[in-house]
């Protein structure tokens, strides 16, 4: 179905019958193995009532880590002493966003994307979230235990550049925009939120998403779905809509 709404001072036509869903479950059964990290466990399901058991209905309970399982949306309240919650400062969740796909390049024996390869794949665009696609992208991004492998994440320099050009909502296919072990200095993470002057309380980082090789770099219409925990971070499921004009 094609429709064209009226975004801001722009009228985009987009395909509504085409969604293209860039999220990760969360693996609770067998067959969905799913993505790890954090050195955390899978996910748990446990039946407290089955309607194999003669009971009405399946009441299960479910023990999972946000940040360390499938794909997850995250506010600053994830770096700071005081609680907050991502329920609570994402309120709109339609954002014209920009799919881009970078090879990280190694520096000093880490796989890093940098400033320079941000300007490159952006330009002069202006837009509200970008969804960055790294190289290489085989499908083994949804089976996948990230602990201890020291994953590429984004320099400082690069979450600068994005900041400064008004990117929102930054979604991305690894773990985490940082270092997988830094000390905790957590840089590109405070240099997103900006931590060091006024805090931008209501942009987002989502971590752990598969854009599948089919979809194409360009302008897209983003829909970021979240679930209502009042929490720094949440389960997520991002849905993209091409934009054909």
């Amino acid at each position: 179905m094609l429709t064209t709404i009226q975004y801001g001072s722009q009228k985009l036509k987009i395909n509504l019958s085409e969604p293209l869903d860039i999220s990760i479950p969360v693996p609770l059964t067998r067959d969905n193995v799913g993505v790890l990290a954090w050195d955390q466990k899978s996910p748990r399901l446990k039946k407290l009532r089955s309607v194999r058991k003669k009971h009405s209905t399946n009441f299960n309970s479910i023990l999972f880590m946000p940040h360390a399982h499938g794909t997850h949306t995250e506010c600053i309240g994830h770096i700071t002493h005081e609680f907050i919650s991502i329920n609570k400062t994402l309120k709109q969740f339609f954002f014209l966003a920009e799919v881009v796909t970078v090879a990280p390049e190694k520096i000093n024996g880490d796989f890093v994307i940098s400033k320079k390869q941000m300007q490159f794949v952006l330009g002069n665009k202006k837009r509200e979230a970008i969804i960055i696609r790294t190289m290489p992208n085989m499908t083994d991004k949804l089976n996948k235990n990230y602990s201890k492998t020291n994953p590429p994440y984004l320099l400082e320099e690069a979450v600068l550049l994005l900041k400064d050009k008004g990117i929102e909502h930054l979604l991305i296919d690894l773990p985490s925009i940082d270092k997988e072990k830094d000390g905790g200095e957590l840089l590109a993470h405070n240099a997103f939120w900006n931590t060091k002057g006024k805090k931008r309380l209501s942009a987002t980082i989502t971590e752990m998403i598969f854009v599948s090789n089919k979809i194409k770099d360009g302008k897209y219409f983003l829909n970021l779905q979240i679930a209502p925990f009042e929490n720094n971070a949440t389960p997520s499921k991002p849905i993209l809509y091409e934009v054909l004009n």
